[in-house]
């Protein structure tokens, strides 16, 4: 068995990022199951947020993320992330990263329900994919070793402490074994759970189950971020229509051509990510429609050229000029804010186990994530945990503190004599009708069922496709059983029968694996 100090599985922005800090303590090794640049971080349009602007603070932002988090918003880890928000930026541009300028100084834009213009960007609407190629550049040219078509289907675990992974070199079919000190989970979200998403085909939750199925505490599964605004056009997947779209003077309208948003909360275009979703949902259910529209016709030709030339190049090649024409656009599956629950250096309930970027949950975004905050957070927290690890950080803390959770226990399900065929594509549907932005005790207890009478007639997976679907069937229960168990509606979480939030219920649902 090869031994490395750090093993670090996915190659987004966490893993990127926390293998460059890395390196400097010892040997890397990096896991990914596509290529170095296959992830969700370039599909991140809007940028990434810090209060570096000469009118705000990190007090400021520190209200804006918990105001958005709807009360269950870690304080402790939000006040690091914005307080080491400016010196991850720095670092950032230390590394390469293009961020735009505006005489001289980096060019601010303003998302929803940020108080004031906080969000940097690289190549207008290409952030993510600037930092990606950026980090992955440099990766390369340190000559870290990547193991590129290789899935993570294990992780060993003796006497409560991770020694290693299990590894799947997919086009060979063989297995392969790497001991490590430290091992990173950095795999991203599970937006293939959903029908309609604006995540890379990737994200199938694979970190959710490697975790879990290690013994590792798993939390806040039931908040799932919708991103409202995702291009509607027939015959092409979803494409990401930023949220700094509206921030720069977007309107969104009906079929009609009537702004709406108004009608639904006093925040109109730029309330919070859950609000703006549901309101498109009950307006285009309203209209009969199946989206609504984007307009951006009344900004000069300029501002959408340049600071939106992705967006703007995409849909001129799908024969749209959105500098003339609306842009039809529906919600989408975006963000996953739950994840494996880490403390605020980055480790989980299983010693030598951390987990960086989407694929953790380190109490930061609470119920409903604070646009463009996730980039920030995989720095953050990528450094800190590179910091725990390396002997920087000698503090005594518990790997996770239990103060402000509550367990529950996942239900046994009686298995269903019928039951869908069992497929990507009916997994994705039922989720979407059932387990999407609205959701019903009826509809969630149907797919609860469903899932585990699947689960208990899957066979052992061989191959990456029956990994990752195995992988998304785990993880989709996680997310419907968290949502079937909170009764009351939070923040991206909306219950038709529950449709008010409770005070008894700002905690958080933690599943082991003991719950099964």
């Amino acid at each position: 068995m090869k031994h490395y100090d750090y093993v670090i599985v996915g190659s987004g922005i966490a893993g990127l990022y926390s293998a460059l800090l890395a390196r400097e303590h010892g040997s890397v090794l990096i896991i990914t199951k596509g290529s170095i640049d296959e992830c969700n971080t370039k599909y991140a349009q809007g940028g990434i947020a810090a209060a570096i602007g000469r009118n705000d603070s990190p007090e400021l932002h520190f209200k804006d993320t918990v105001a958005a988090g709807d009360g269950l918003c870690d304080e402790e880890a939000v006040r690091i992330l914005v307080d080491e928000a400016a010196g991850s930026i720095a670092e950032l541009v230390n590394l390469g990263v293009p961020f735009d300028t505006l005489d001289g100084e980096i060019a601010l834009t303003r998302e929803a329900a940020h108080s004031l213009p906080r969000i940097l960007h690289a190549g207008g609407d290409a952030t993510g994919e600037h930092i990606e190629v950026t980090l992955g550049k440099r990766v390369r040219s340190l000559k870290i070793p990547v193991l590129e078509d290789s899935l993570a289907t294990e992780i060993m675990v003796e006497n409560g402490i991770v020694y290693g992974v299990r590894v799947l070199d997919y086009h060979t079919g063989s297995s392969e074994e790497f001991g490590c000190r430290f091992l990173i989970l950095a795999t991203g979200g599970a937006g293939q759970l959903f029908k309609l998403t604006t995540n890379s085909d990737i994200a199938t939750g694979d970190g959710i189950a490697l975790a879990f199925n290690a013994g590792a505490e798993i939390t806040d599964m039931e908040f799932y971020q919708f991103h409202p605004t995702a291009l509607h056009l027939p015959g092409v997947t979803p494409f990401l229509i930023s949220e700094a779209v509206r921030g720069e003077g977007g309107i969104l309208r009906n079929v009609a051509g009537n702004r709406f948003m108004l009608d639904y909360t006093t925040d109109g275009d730029l309330a919070p990510r859950d609000v703006v979703a549901r309101s498109i949902l009950f307006e285009m259910e309203k209209t009969g429609s199946n989206n609504v529209f984007i307009d951006v016709t009344h900004l000069p030709l300029y501002t959408i050229t340049t600071r939106f030339p992705h967006i703007y190049r995409f849909c001129l090649e799908h024969g749209l000029d959105i500098t003339k024409e609306l842009i039809p656009v529906a919600p989408a599956a975006h963000y996953m804010m739950g994840g494996i629950r880490t403390n605020t250096w980055g480790e989980s309930s299983i010693a030598g186990l951390f987990a960086c970027g989407e694929t953790a949950c380190t109490g930061v975004h609470g119920a409903n994530r604070l646009a463009s905050n996730s980039l920030l957070e995989a720095v953050v927290f990528g450094r800190r945990i590179v910091e725990k690890t390396s002997g920087k950080v000698r503090l005594n803390t518990p790997i996770v503190s239990h103060s402000a959770a509550v367990h529950h226990f996942l239900n046994q399900r009686p298995k269903l004599k019928a039951v869908p065929a069992l497929n990507l594509a009916t997994l994705q549907q039922l989720h979407w009708e059932k387990v999407g932005i609205i959701r019903g005790k009826e509809g969630l207890t149907q797919v609860a069922k469903v899932l585990a009478t699947w689960q208990k007639s899957l066979p052992k997976p061989t191959d990456r496709p029956s990994y990752e679907l195995s992988n998304l069937i785990l993880t989709g229960r996680l997310v419907t059983e968290a949502a079937l168990i909170r009764e009351e509606s939070r923040g991206a979480h909306f219950r038709t029968d529950f449709p008010q939030s409770f005070s008894q219920w700002q905690h958080h649902i933690v599943f082991t694996k003991s719950s099964l």
